[in-house]
């Protein structure tokens, strides 16, 4: 039996640290920083707490439900299991969030160095996006050597570009730290924990967990049962990493009070490494950016060109990751506002339903399997986290929020806790009460 060495351990543990760590993920931690201000150490708490741990939790899952999220969604019923599968990768691959890597890096380590009468033009976009896509095709077309790419040399660069400011930042501290503004003041940690809530990585997390698993047979580890250690392994390594550098990215935010209060984590960011390094200051931010946008992209186009070659007939490999590539980039040009405005509510109806599935995972031995427990507990999540999605959009479902108002934690966004619990409970009685043959599941 083959496990990982420790060198290969920590080298796919950067990887997915770097498939995880995106821009958006750069961006929330300053914020909650500079709202949270003395009370930053309980919102961070439970940022991590859901920024962090339910990632983790996600690896876990797809681990223990062999590394397939197809096999593990599928203890609801096998139809839920393509139909779920499928949503999730349309939603965190070319409809929004492969595109939006594109157009991040364009918006935060290019625009800010054009000159004023190219900052209206489109022309720069286009030839950043072709240009990054290029870069994340060639990256892509080749899954097993993207362990060595990106957990050797561009999760280390990444790094030590946020450990230069953190650095810079204890050396050189901006000002004091600010009063706490919104729900930081009353409930810090509940703020904390909702916002990690909403970086929406358990989602990700499941279709990462399928790439970590097969970096770590493409190391030549192929028992069931080391594949899945060696998976936890190197997902406890991405956790600790999130953690730190979220806790360092906080503490940017926490103390830039003095440069003016933003609700845009990037602005924050921004003024803090121009306040830290003058001019060379946007291009350190610039590239780090880029770095992180670069890792996440390729993580998910090689998830996705994996997956949709699958089922796509005469397509090979680099033929789905040629044409989400490209797709990824005719969006990030002409439609991802619009995309975004579909895209955010449906990961608002399903994330709920990700996160009862992993927890599900987890309790799979303890309820005995019971087929009935996964179709109660998640029927009733999608009862409420579907309506969520459907308000998001637009569509007219006042009467039932006025009913689900009533519920407890509904109006802090969580109302899915209880009824996903009753569901569990009562799908656990009706498996007790059924034929032994028919009420278990693998």
């Amino acid at each position: 039996m083959r496990f990982l060495t420790k060198r290969e351990t920590v080298t796919v543990g950067l990887m997915l640290f770097a498939l995880f760590f995106g821009a958006g993920n750069m961006i929330f931690p300053p914020a909650l920083g500079q709202a949270a201000g003395t009370h930053y150490w309980q919102a961070i708490l439970g940022f991590i707490v859901t920024g962090v741990g339910l990632p983790l939790l996600g690896v876990i899952a797809v681990s223990l439900g062999g590394g397939n999220l197809q096999t593990l969604a599928g203890r609801v019923h096998p139809v839920f299991g393509v139909v779920f599968t499928f949503i999730v990768y349309l939603s965190i691959g070319p409809l929004m969030a492969i595109p939006r890597t594109g157009t991040v890096t364009f918006e935060m380590g290019i625009l800010p160095f054009l000159p004023e009468d190219l900052m209206q033009s489109q022309l720069p976009l286009f030839l950043t996006t072709i240009a990054f896509f290029a870069v994340t095709y060639w990256l892509a077309i080749t899954p097993s050597k993207m362990v060595d790419r990106i957990g050797k040399i561009l999760t280390p660069l990444l790094l030590a570009i946020i450990a230069l400011m953190y650095v810079a930042t204890l050396f050189r501290p901006i000002g004091e730290i600010g009063p706490p503004v919104g729900g930081y003041a009353d409930s810090a940690f509940v703020k904390g924990f909702l916002e990690g809530y909403l970086t929406l990585d358990a989602l990700a997390a499941m279709v990462f967990g399928i790439v970590v698993t097969a970096a770590v047979q493409d190391k030549g580890v192929t028992e069931p049962r080391s594949v899945m250690w060696s998976t936890i392994k190197a997902g406890m390594i991405a956790a600790v990493g999130l953690g730190l550098v979220y806790l360092s990215l906080g503490y940017m935010g926490a103390t830039s009070y003095s440069l003016g209060q933003s609700d845009n984590g990037g602005q924050i960011l921004t003024a803090v490494v121009k306040h830290l390094f003058g001019w060379s200051g946007s291009i350190i931010l610039g590239a780090a950016v880029t770095l992180a946008c670069l890792t996440t992209s390729v993580g998910l186009v090689t998830a996705c060109s994996t997956f949709f070659s699958a089922y796509a007939r005469g397509v090979s490999y680099r033929g789905m990751c040629a044409i989400l590539c490209a797709f990824s980039a005719a969006v990030a040009n002409v439609g991802l506002t619009q995309l975004i405005a579909f895209s955010v509510p449906v990961l608002i109806a399903f994330y709920p339903i990700a996160i009862v599935l992993m927890l599900l995972t987890f309790l799979h031995k303890w309820f005995k399997g019971y087929r009935s427990v996964y179709v109660v507990s998640i029927f009733l999540t999608a009862l409420i986290s579907l309506v969520d999605g459907a308000a998001m959009l637009g569509l007219p479902v006042e009467a039932i929020t006025a009913v689900y108002n009533k519920l407890p934690l509904y109006s802090q966004g969580v109302g899915w806790i209880l009824p996903a619990l009753a569901g569990a409970v009562i799908g656990f009685l009706w498996g007790l009460i059924r034929p032994a043959p028919i009420r278990r599941i693998g």
